[in-house]
């Protein structure tokens, strides 16, 4: 009798008593289905296996009608705000390498977890992992301490040599009876779906105990954080704060393997609290932006793998993690690539204004401030620039009501005069605080002053002007110029007036 083999026939091949059967195309062509179809039903995804629109899943989603919708909605958001907690711990301290480390390194441990019972055990996965991540952590301070090899390079050996031995002891396992129906391959890139009852008072234990050992000692964490030596000097027990430390990682890590794997657990770990730090300065704020960071990309991640079919959830809380860096990265108010540039441009086109009014200002200086206007070609030639860029400089004078532009000819506005006036003092008082205070010499205090002019502020004008004994001549004889009065009225009475006279004018006459 011939036919397509029995599953008996395929776990017997080598029993004599059962008949040789011929593999058709036919019957290739069964098995290639069988198999795409087991391949589906195994897949990493929350949603179902039917073709729907995404606009229904997305609705379905959102009215968390499914279990393993809330299961993973709520696994993923634990897992977001422990690893973002922890991570910025991380971030500051530059050992997000030991993040990847760790998580590479309990892969042993799941594997020896699954084999005290041959089955899924939570709790048993859960001391394997621990147990092994730790040990990964001690045999770098073991290298470390007794090699001349830094701690970089142990943790790349560590990491390859935990990991290599964790796949290992897994394709092994992989041939027991019960290996294909354990899951415990989910363990390498995670498997949201899978999330149960166990895993999440799991995920929730774990996410409790690292807040609240944070919060409690927030001010000594910080302290070891930023500055061991000083913190060893008010006799904290820094070893024992690191050690705790790193315990909590091992347990955010071995949560977190169920929702993302041992493979992108790291990554949730760096990425979130990479952006915060790119949001704000203030190490509180960075870790609740973190916490909220990781947060949002576990939701998006399962939103997303919830459209398709087939979309794995870990993968996409990763890639949903990435997109809010990249969009930190560029728009972030402060530290964004965006709004720095606007920053930088802005600060460029200020300081060419301003060498554009103090060229103006040494121009009318030059001819005794017998005039009010000065020619476009006497700006062009200070400036040591053609006819155009000339014209160009004072058009931006003109936009920003600084300056009139009438028969070639520039002449400045009360709020122009009150601007060159300004930046020509900068210039003559910190030349002269460096000839004074620092005993440099006259001629060599110019290329420095034509940097820090832009950067004084008023405050520190004031203190410059009390620090020294006069005031009134910079160091090449030169009068400095007080800030004139607002009022044009009073700008126009005196003339070019010093430090020690206020108001002072503009046009020379007295």
């Amino acid at each position: 009798m011939t036919g397509p083999a029995t599953p008996q026939a395929r776990c017997r091949p080598h029993d004599r008593r059962l008949p040789r059967v011929r593999r058709s195309a036919s019957g290739w062509l069964v098995a290639a289905l069988w198999l795409a179809s087991a391949g589906v039903l195994h897949a990493a995804k929350i949603g179902d296996l039917t073709e729907v629109r995404w606009t229904e899943q997305a609705a379905r989603f959102l009215s968390m009608a499914d279990p393993a919708v809330r299961h993973a909605c709520l696994g993923t958001v634990l897992l977001g705000v422990s690893c973002g907690l922890l991570g910025g711990f991380l971030v500051v301290r530059r050992m997000a390498l030991l993040g990847d480390a760790l998580s590479h390194a309990v892969l042993p441990g799941v594997a020896l977890g699954f084999l005290w019972n041959l089955e899924k055990d939570p709790l048993a996965i859960f001391v394997g992992a621990l147990v092994a991540g730790l040990a990964g952590s001690a045999v770098v301070s073991w290298i470390t301490r007794t090699t001349r090899l830094k701690e970089d390079t142990a943790l790349g050996m560590v990491l390859a040599t935990f990991f290599g031995a964790g796949l290992c002891l897994l394709s092994m396992f992989q041939r027991l009876p019960t290996g294909n129906k354990s899951g415990i391959e989910s363990f390498l890139f995670g498997q949201a779906a899978a999330l149960g009852p166990g895993d999440l008072q799991l995920m929730g234990a774990v996410t409790a105990l690292v807040v609240g050992m944070l919060a409690l000692g927030y001010k000594e964490f910080l302290l070891v954080s930023f500055d061991p030596g000083f913190a060893r000097v008010l006799a904290l027990p820094t070893r024992r704060l690191e050690r705790v430390l790193l315990l909590l990682l091992a347990f955010a890590v071995v949560a977190a393997l169920q929702a993302v794997g041992v493979v992108l657990v790291s990554a949730m770990l760096i990425i979130p609290a990479a952006t915060a730090s790119l949001l704000t300065d203030r190490f509180h704020r960075m870790l609740l932006w973190s916490a909220a960071i990781g947060a949002v990309s576990g939701l998006s991640g399962a939103f997303l793998s919830f459209l398709g079919t087939r979309l794995p959830t870990g993968p996409f809380m990763v890639l949903s993690a990435g997109v809010l860096f990249g969009l930190a990265l560029l728009f972030s108010p402060r530290h964004g690539i965006g709004p720095r540039w606007i920053r930088q441009r802005s600060q460029r086109h200020r300081v060419a204004r301003e060498n554009t009014l103090k060229a103006i200002y040494q121009v009318l200086e030059s001819g005794g401030f017998s005039s009010e206007v000065v020619p476009v070609e006497a700006l062009a030639s200070r400036r040591r620039v053609d006819r155009q860029a000339a014209l160009r400089e004072v058009g931006s004078l003109v936009r920003a009501q600084l300056a009139t532009l009438s028969d070639d000819a520039v002449a400045l506005t009360p709020s122009g005069w009150q601007g060159a006036c300004a930046i020509v003092r900068n210039h003559r008082l910190w030349e002269l605080y460096l000839t004074h205070a620092a005993q440099i010499a006259p001629d060599h205090v110019h290329d420095d002053a034509e940097k820090i002019e832009h950067v004084l502020g008023e405050a520190t004008v004031r203190e410059l002007e009390r620090r020294l004994p006069r005031a009134d001549v910079d160091p090449h004889g030169r009068p400095i110029p007080s800030v004139p009065a607002a009022d044009p009225a009073m700008g126009r009475r005196g003339a070019s007036a010093t430090a020690g006279d206020r108001p002072v004018g503009y046009g020379g006459r007295s």
